[in-house]
């Protein structure tokens, strides 16, 4: 049988850790091809192409300067050269991207491939909820699994152990990904409750743009830590009304769920750019260009989408927690009200 040939979309600070996974582990299994192409949004770098850079240098300067890339992964900065005769996709790029990509390699997919999604996000529906992995799904017509979790990309990157969880509807799809993925120190626990995984891997988000707030506000730690349980209440909820099938309460416990909350609440863009949104009095906009050399800011943008879902649902108020966030985010709410929405919160009444 030939090897499995891997494509990864996407080449910013996370998709370029998974890339070196994913290049030492492609070379370990007779199950893979050994070239892995990643598919390269192509920068200008001091007069040079970010593609060439990673092909010669084998390092993404930008996006991961300081870790080595391995020779076996090829930096292409067109999508269609990059997916086509692809049997696995790995999609990690900022989920406002994801569908314009997928129109573009929709009509070269090849039949039987599969896909992961890495990206957190979430979309709006006529159902309400659409998660990403549904984006991919319906235009790529392929079988979508995701992996969320505690996973700073640089700390990914610098194989400090940590763990992830894999959300996979298929066990033989969940067996082929964790053997693509996991390493010593990059432990997988593969879960049925995809949805679940993946709604946990956006709503964290905005729980550390209030644990920012918190942050900019001179609060300490217990009330990070009343933000970070109130927001897991929040996430547990949302995704009981919003989730087709059954939510697993276990989900919450694994990798993806209290986890990443937890290191997202510490660490993590979201929380920086939040605490500096308050102390500067700066617009997030403005924040994102000045402090994340070209990456994108998830929370507040998943804010404003989930808030767009829960007015649908006229839920908003169910939820104070995502709606203080997304007023102060983008309607000039006070940002000393999120303090206000703690104290008034429907779990101390």
């Amino acid at each position: 049988m030939p090897g499995k040939k891997v494509c990864i979309v996407g080449s910013g600070n996370w998709g370029s850790a998974i890339a070196k996974i994913i290049g030492h582990n492609v070379k370990k299994s007779n199950r893979f091809e050994p070239i892995v192409n990643m598919w390269v949004y192509e920068e200008m770098i001091e007069g040079k192409k970010l593609s060439e850079i990673i092909n010669t240098e084998h390092e993404n300067v930008k996006y991961l300067p300081g870790h080595k890339l391995p020779k076996n992964v090829v930096a292409v900065p067109d999508i269609i050269e990059a997916s086509t005769g692809a049997d696995i996709l790995v999609f990690v790029l900022p989920h406002q991207f994801i569908g314009k990509l997928c129109d573009q390699m929709k009509s070269k997919v090849k039949p039987g491939a599969i896909g992961i999604s890495l990206i957190k996000g979430v979309d709006e529906g006529p159902d309400g909820l659409k998660l990403i992995s549904d984006i991919i799904r319906q235009k790529m017509e392929i079988e979508v699994s995701v992996l969320m979790g505690a996973n700073i990309a640089n700390e990914v990157a610098a194989e400090n152990f940590c763990e992830t969880t894999i959300g996979c509807k298929n066990p033989q799809h969940g067996a082929i990904f964790k053997e693509l993925l996991q390493t010593p120190n990059f432990r997988i626990a593969v879960v049925a409750d995809s949805d679940t995984v993946e709604l946990c891997g956006a709503l964290k988000n905005i729980v550390a743009v209030g644990a920012g707030f918190c942050d900019g506000l001179g609060f300490g730690d217990n009330t990070k830590a009343a933000v970070i349980r109130l927001g897991l209440m929040e996430m547990v909820a949302f995704a009981k009304v919003f989730c087709k099938g059954t939510v697993s309460s276990t989900t919450f416990l694994e990798s993806c769920g209290v986890a990443d909350l937890i290191t997202t609440c510490y660490g993590g863009r979201n929380r920086k750019v939040a605490e500096a949104f308050v102390k500067s009095q700066k617009s997030i906009e403005e924040l994102e260009k000045e402090m994340l050399n070209g990456q994108k800011l998830q929370g507040p943008q998943t804010s404003a989408e989930v808030h767009r879902i829960l007015k649908q649902r006229n839920m908003s108020d169910k939820f104070p927690l995502f709606t203080a966030v997304y007023q102060i985010c983008f309607e000039g709410r006070p940002v000393k009200d999120f303090i206000t929405c703690l104290q008034n919160h429907p779990e101390h009444m």
